[in-house]
């Protein structure tokens, strides 16, 4: 007898032949600088913990202390009885942080940007998005009925142009990500800011990946280019630098409490553990007390970035630790992260769709928790890799 899902094997093989096919890598070790990952021992440039606080003692006691104190699960939805003090301290320390009016966290970064678009915007309304958006964005869109603009990638001029065609819509929002997780860009958040306002529209950022990264004390890419009070909805996430778990929205105290009663992906889902609050909250006070984490984070992504130009490596032109190590198609970006790995370097091939077709590479991020011996010895296995594939 035929089974209904065996349909799934087709596409798995389609999959496979096109290189766009992958098995999920298993850590045995906690995440660190240096991992034993499918059973090797590696150095890892991929993860998201930019200051290494993912695996810190400092959150490690907080979130021990937590369980003590709270329990280990929250039990219910925010709505219903799933809010604790320690879930609106930890918002009232963001909003501080962020110098917003408020903030409200979402338990993840994706269900954050689906809600908010989701809640706001409706059938008469128009969302005006970079063409290299991030698909959590791309996916609130589509989840409205609102009107949809696309300005081509960083094009100010693009964005002007669609601003004038939208201008009949009831409510305008312009949305970017703030640094774009594929090549490590920063968006000119200071002229779109300065055009949505020419042109009366709302603005939305997605700062996943500056938030810890960008700004004084790493408060992201508002602070960064100085537009406090200027944005009217800061996404941020809790899952990267921040080495927690989640995502949130600062802003006005309205907007908080219009999500509250309107946010699908925040009213249906549990409230986070205590304990990942109260290590959230540590890494907020870690950042702030101790600089140190976020100057090493910068000078190791300085050399890295030097030492891969010099080699001959075109690492196009990321503007953060997240530097894009360009090998034309998928099946080079494949071959060149399974050197890597085979040479005791853990970094994942980004191909299509992710990315154009023709602009595949291995994407790396540099780290705080990476030595010196760490990147002088992923610089070496870079170049071995890349002499023999011919990219440098």
């Amino acid at each position: 007898m035929t089974n209904k899902m065996d349909f799934l094997k087709g596409m798995i093989q389609e999959l496979k032949d096109k290189n766009l096919f992958t098995e999920l890598p298993v850590l045995g070790t906690e995440q660190k600088n240096r991992v034993v990952l499918n059973g090797k021992e590696v150095i890892i440039m991929c993860t998201n913990n930019y200051l290494g606080f993912a695996n810190h003692s400092r959150l490690r006691e907080a979130a021990k202390k937590a369980i003590d104190t709270w329990g280990f699960g929250a039990g219910a939805v925010r709505q219903i009885a799933g809010t604790m003090e320690i879930h609106v301290q930890l918002e009232e320390m963001l909003a501080e942080y962020k110098h917003t009016e408020a903030a409200l966290v979402f338990v993840a970064g994706i269900a954050a940007n689906r809600g908010t678009i989701q809640a706001i915007m409706g059938e008469e309304d128009a969302i005006i998005s970079d063409e290299l958006n991030h698909g959590s964005i791309i996916d609130g869109v589509r989840l409205t009925k609102s009107k949809r603009f696309v300005y081509p990638h960083l094009d100010m001029e693009g964005l002007k142009k669609v601003l004038v065609e939208a201008k009949e819509a009831r409510r305008r929002l312009v949305v970017t990500d703030g640094v774009f997780s594929m090549d490590g860009e920063i968006a000119p958040l200071d002229r779109i800011v300065e055009l949505a306002e020419e042109y009366d529209a709302m603005v939305m950022v997605d700062d996943a990946h500056g938030d810890g990264v960008l700004g004084k004390d790493g408060r992201g890419i508002i602070d960064h280019f100085g537009l406090e009070g200027r944005v009217d909805i800061d996404m941020g996430t809790l899952s990267k630098a921040f080495g927690s778990l989640g995502g949130y929205i600062a802003g006005r105290k309205d907007l908080r409490d219009y999500l509250i009663n309107t946010a699908r992906s925040f009213i249906f889902t549990t409230a986070h553990p205590p304990s990942v609050a109260a290590a959230t909250m540590e890494s907020i006070r870690m950042i702030q007390d101790e600089p140190e984490h976020l100057q090493r984070l910068w000078r190791n992504t300085r050399y890295f970035k030097k030492a891969m130009t010099d080699l001959g490596f075109d690492i196009g032109h990321s503007q953060t630790p997240i530097t894009p190590v360009m090998a034309r198609q998928s099946k080079e970006a494949v071959e060149l992260s399974r050197q890597l790995f085979e040479e005791g370097l853990f970094a994942k091939p980004i191909v299509f769709p992710l990315v154009a077709r023709d602009k595949s590479r291995v994407r790396i991020n540099v780290t705080a928790q990476h030595t010196q011996e760490d990147l002088d010895e992923a610089i070496a296995i870079f170049e071995i890799a890349g002499k023999r594939m011919n990219l440098i």
